[in-house]
């Protein structure tokens, strides 16, 4: 038997047994059950960014195993900027196309994006704790599971991978490697030149600024809320003043900045720069089995935490194809699914399930063996400040940097 189907039939199943004990368990099952009925025949429009071959090669594999096992057609609809899918759906919106009229089934999202679709109404009916697999995500240990950018998923969005910022360098170039932004600051002015970050708003570039808040803003908690002006002045200040101190010492003064983290991290492998970043705490171990880094490349987080969040994908209120939208992301949840992201070899997506809870079986899906360049310890994940503070910090960064 196929793996997929002994795993989804073993949920259904798990679910089936515990009739007898809850009216809310077969209600569930059965449910489920019409789901899949209804998603058989589907075509899925999944709007997902494609900027990695490794992704569009896992979601290739994605879609023929749904094809197989569910009889549904995922059919990845490659886009740059998800924020361009949440403009098409509020135009169709105004339009006022019909609820089953609409051209998105599924998106990949999170942050500033999901909260401005879950503001506008822009989203499905909550669904995320009816799938079967969402038994096994870590809603204990990594909280941003349920909360996207201090903004509650209220069952509006699916988890589907973890990330966490994360920095990497060749250990012959830099064996002493900084711990927090003070301790960047001072390699910057040890090394004028050798340092930068990739230029706001591109996603990498603005976590850099926002990890930075993070360790200077006066009130922590306050980012927490919706950004106001008084809000952005007071807990922006020090920020700013940082950044002032960094920014002379950085690679061209500070003047210009690569456009993206790939640049970034090729300026890193050609000796350029001493490190790089990345969202992805598997990426130096990727870039070294690509054979595009140095073996002697490691990856660090700072000691007493970086900034990270979990992506997610949604379902349009005007998906054509919810029941097979709804089927795609419990099969991106599923153990085979998450284990076969995780790997190194595959894509190196962290997981959002709680390993430890899963069947013996299905955990031995996630041990491997320890690749060079892997992180050899998480620190802390800090929260993301509110989804509100990503557009303010850009503008006030292109303000102040921009020119």
């Amino acid at each position: 038997m196929n793996f997929v189907l002994h795993t989804n039939r073993r949920q259904v199943l798990s679910i089936l047994g515990a009739t007898a004990l809850t009216p809310w368990a077969a209600h569930a099952a059965t449910a489920w059950a019409d789901t899949l009925r209804a998603a058989r025949g589907q075509t899925v429009y999944f709007n997902a960014w494609a900027g990695s071959e490794r992704i569009n090669a896992y979601l290739q594999w994605a879609a023929a195993e749904l094809q197989r096992e569910f009889g549904v057609k995922l059919q990845h609809v490659k886009i740059s900027d998800a924020a361009d899918v949440v403009k098409r759906v509020r135009a169709e919106k105004q339009a006022a196309r019909k609820d089953t009229e609409g051209t998105v089934d599924l998106i990949w999202i999170n942050g500033e994006n999901f909260a401005a679709m879950k503001r506008d109404g822009l989203l499905s009916a909550p669904f995320a704790q009816s799938l079967p697999n969402f038994q096994w995500v870590d809603t204990m240990g990594n909280p941003t599971t349920l909360v996207d950018f201090s903004v509650p998923t209220d069952g509006l969005e699916s988890p589907w991978g973890m990330a966490q910022l994360t920095f990497f360098a060749d250990a012959k170039r830099l064996p002493q490697l900084p711990q927090s932004m003070g301790e960047l600051l001072t390699l910057a002015r040890s090394q004028p030149g050798r340092i930068t970050y990739p230029r706001p708003p591109n996603f990498h570039g603005t976590t850099f600024v926002k990890q930075a808040l993070i360790e200077h803003a006066p009130d922590v908690k306050a980012l927490a809320q919706p950004v106001t002006p008084a809000a952005l002045q007071a807990q922006s200040a020090p920020l700013w003043r940082f950044l002032d101190a960094l920014h002379p010492h950085l690679w061209r003064g500070g003047k210009q900045f690569p456009q993206n983290s790939a640049a970034q991290r090729q300026m890193m492998a050609d000796g350029e720069l001493l490190l790089a970043l990345t969202f992805n705490p598997n990426e130096a171990a990727n870039e070294i089995a690509a054979k595009r880094l140095s073996a002697t490349v490691q990856s660090w987080q700072f000691a007493k935490g970086t900034i990270g969040n979990t992506h997610f994908v949604a379902i349009p209120y005007n998906a054509p194809s919810k029941a097979g939208a709804q089927v795609v992301a419990n099969f991106l949840l599923s153990p085979a699914a998450q284990a076969r992201k995780a790997d190194i070899d595959v894509w190196g997506d962290p997981t959002v399930l709680d390993v430890a809870r899963l069947p013996a079986d299905e955990r031995a899906r996630f041990q491997g063996t320890v690749r060079p360049g892997q992180l050899a310890q998480s620190a802390p994940t800090l929260p993301e400040p509110h989804a509100s503070w990503v557009d303010a910090l850009e503008k006030e960064w292109t303000r102040r940097y921009g020119v």
